[in-house]
């Protein structure tokens, strides 16, 4: 995409008159690939200019200079997605108490699975990016991929209203819910636990060997999980990454436990 599209666009003091300069100069080729996008997710944008907004990354505004990115729509995407969830797990699981609701929601709005949705949707062959960020594989990165999945709900929420955004996260999450709560659903717990401290402390838990023992063919390794200056769980297994797993999940269990 010619980035130099976008120059026209020097003010968001008025919205409407933004969404539609970036209308007027989308070219024939990703009006197609846009229409062709739609069709394939199941979505239909009366603006579609804003569906083009979701997927410009902050990259392309720090190397073209412009004010447009998709941050306010994934600010806002994230709220109905989040929305969105909690009412399909309350619906789904009566049984459940707040605490048992929220181990699941933190699973399913968690990067890994909102990049994963992401791909299924072909959100990475969508994706503005600026030259540095696309040689680099950011098409490929999590956040960036997770990130304009939010975006897109806060797009279409905007385009359509709260029904039309509702049934389209329905249909993409429903599966993604299916899984976590089946009971062959292998959970992944360091993953679980790097979103949970991204969300609440902005920081990334810690994990320090504690000891190993046994001879080199059958060693034993003791991990420990640090999250700021506490020590939440320790683990032991066959090698470093199963034991992190297992001092994740304690210290997860533990976090859960006390709400």
């Amino acid at each position: 995409m010619d980035l130099l599209q976008y120059r026209t666009l020097t003010t968001l003091l008025n919205p409407n008159k933004a969404n539609k300069n970036i209308l007027v100069q989308i070219k024939k080729d990703r009006k197609k690939k846009l229409a062709a996008f739609q069709k394939s997710a199941g979505l239909k944008f009366k603006d579609i200019s804003l569906l083009e907004n979701s997927f410009m990354h902050r990259s392309v505004s720090n190397e073209s200079g412009i004010r447009v990115n998709n941050e306010r729509l994934e600010f806002l995407g994230d709220s109905i997605l989040g929305a969105v969830c909690a009412t399909l797990l309350y619906q789904l699981f009566k049984e459940k108490n707040e605490g048992e609701l929220a181990k699941i929601k933190s699973i399913i709005v968690c990067e890994d699975t909102l990049s994963a949705i992401a791909l299924n949707l072909h959100i990475d062959d969508m994706l503005l990016l600026g030259k540095g960020e696309d040689n680099s594989g950011g098409r490929n990165k999590k956040a960036i991929l997770a990130d304009a999945m939010e975006a897109l709900i806060g797009a279409f929420f905007l385009d359509s209203g709260y029904k039309a955004a509702f049934d389209f996260v329905s249909r993409c999450i429903k599966p993604e819910i299916s899984k976590v709560t089946g009971e062959n659903y292998h959970k992944d717990y360091k993953s679980i636990l790097q979103e949970y401290c991204q969300r609440q402390f902005q920081s990334y838990p810690v994990y320090n060997l504690v000891k190993r023992s046994g001879p080199e063919h059958e060693r034993t390794f003791w991990m420990e999980v640090q999250i700021g200056e506490t020590v939440y769980g320790t683990g032991q297994g066959r090698n470093k990454k199963s034991a992190e797993q297992e001092a994740a999940r304690v210290a997860w269990e533990k976090i859960s436990a006390n709400g």
